[in-house]
């Protein structure tokens, strides 16, 4: 055994730990708490649990002469029982930061007196200059109709909440700076933001459980392919409340998952098989300005802006209370709406083709076989250039979008033998494309027979 010093602690008798003791005051000091896995403080969610072993390990091992790794493991496990609170609920009606709590309403309380999920490393301060530096670079990124979308986003991120029901990609050609905001964004948000990747989250079901107490997450270059899945996605953007989360080696738990997407790419967010309005509904697509050919990048312009952080709180903020005043409503120019809807026909070709006036018709009088239906538009494909979706795909998407076009499904069309088949009514086609010699892909014609 080490010799003591002068003033030994009340938890060490000379010989062994009180292990129960040394918990109750460590907890008192840097007053923890636990949930979720995590450990959280007044400054916020302790994002390295590596910085408490140290501190736990700078107290005893003076005391100990082996066993110290054990010990220290021991110690934390008691601690997190100790620790345990279902208390923590997000505050959704304020923001925490370094200096005090700013309520949405406008009212701020000095000092951290509160242990909280998540805290701002930045200083509130009302009377801070507008962020000039910020907003310019802005105006030179994104077109003068879409920076007040961003505004909003970036404000809607602040709080633990995900009414909003959106997320955000920014693309363009690349070299145009989006890259930037990610790491002001990073300086504004610390800990509180973490790089992912869409894609993962996509494919890998214990992706969405890093997230956890995460408020944003940016892909700083999201992937090209096409989703295969979307529902984690889809959940983590519209979450409400706890979700049952995994992690490996672990049963699945409920835990909080409020993070917002935002995504830096030189294309379109797709999908392989989604082609439901609800996975692009659900984006906020901004399109950056062209590169000006003479412009020189400046390699510091994000430490530039980091002067300029209580000004960006403040514009985000009054984006957030913008937000809040619109019912959740973004504000979207119609540029950003017509990319959604770019981005949605090219994901799925059916909604241009029903669009198409010289080859389909609609009417309360027409009516046509799913066949020939189907027939219509692969011809409309092939005259476009386009990949025809499968057979089921084209039916289930009229039948999902029924209402939109006033058509109804029925079983009552006739085939050319007279036989009683699926089709539609409220819909049809011109007689002349009905007669051209294409036809459905796998179909059997005079090159395939015997």
């Amino acid at each position: 055994m080490k010799e003591l010093a002068p003033e030994t602690p009340s938890w060490f008798d000379g010989s062994k730990i009180n292990e129960s003791l040394f918990c109750q005051e460590f907890i008192k000091r840097h007053r923890l708490a636990y949930a979720e896995g995590s450990f959280f403080t007044p400054k916020g969610r302790v994002a390295d649990e590596n910085a408490i072993r140290k501190a736990v390990y700078l107290l005893v091992e003076p005391l100990l002469t082996s066993g110290v790794t054990q010990k220290i493991s021991s110690l934390i496990d008691l601690m997190k029982i100790a620790a345990a609170t279902n208390d923590l609920c997000p505050q959704t009606d304020r923001i925490h930061l370094a200096n005090g709590t700013l309520f949405l309403d406008g009212r701020f309380e000095p000092g951290q007196n509160e242990i909280v999920r998540a805290r701002f490393p930045i200083d509130y301060m009302p009377d801070a200059k507008q962020p000039a530096l910020w907003l310019h670079f802005l105006n030179g990124l994104l077109y003068e109709e879409d920076i007040p979308t961003l505004q909003e986003f970036i404000g809607y991120c602040l709080i633990p909440s995900s009414k909003g029901q959106r997320m955000m990609v920014i693309k363009g050609k690349g070299g145009e700076g989006k890259s930037v905001v990610g790491a002001v964004l990073a300086r504004l948000f610390g800990t509180n933001l973490k790089d992912g990747s869409v894609g993962k989250i996509s494919e890998n079901r214990f992706a969405r459980a890093d997230l956890e107490n995460i408020l944003l997450m940016v892909d700083d270059d999201m992937q090209m392919e096409a989703l295969k899945q979307t529902n984690y996605v889809k959940s983590l953007v519209t979450a409400h409340g706890m979700m049952d989360l995994e992690r490996k080696g672990r049963q699945s738990y409920q835990g909080w998952l409020y993070a917002r997407i935002l995504a830096f790419s030189n294309g379109d967010l797709q999908s392989l098989y989604d082609r439901s309005d609800g996975f692009y509904r659900r984006q906020l697509i901004l399109q950056t300005r062209e590169r000006p050919e003479n412009r020189t990048d400046e390699p510091d312009l994000a430490e530039w802006m980091t002067a300029e952080l209580a000004g960006i709180f403040n514009w985000a903020f009054a984006g957030l209370r913008r937000l809040i005043g619109n019912n959740w409503h973004f504000t979207e120019s119609e540029r950003a709406k017509a990319n959604r809807e770019l981005v949605k026909q090219d994901a799925n070709n059916v909604l241009a083709f029903m669009e198409a006036e010289d080859f389909v018709r609609f009417g309360p009088g027409l009516s046509i076989s799913s066949k020939d239906l189907y027939r219509v538009y692969c011809v409309w494909c092939d005259e476009n250039a386009f990949s025809p979706v499968r057979p089921r795909s084209f039916s289930d998407f009229l039948i999902a979008n029924q209402k939109k076009y006033d058509i109804e499904p029925n079983n009552r069309q006739l085939n050319a033998a007279g036989q009683r088949v699926r089709g539609f009514s409220g819909i049809g086609s011109l007689r002349c494309v009905l007669q051209r010699p294409n036809r459905i892909p796998g179909e059997a014609g005079p090159a395939d027979e015997p």
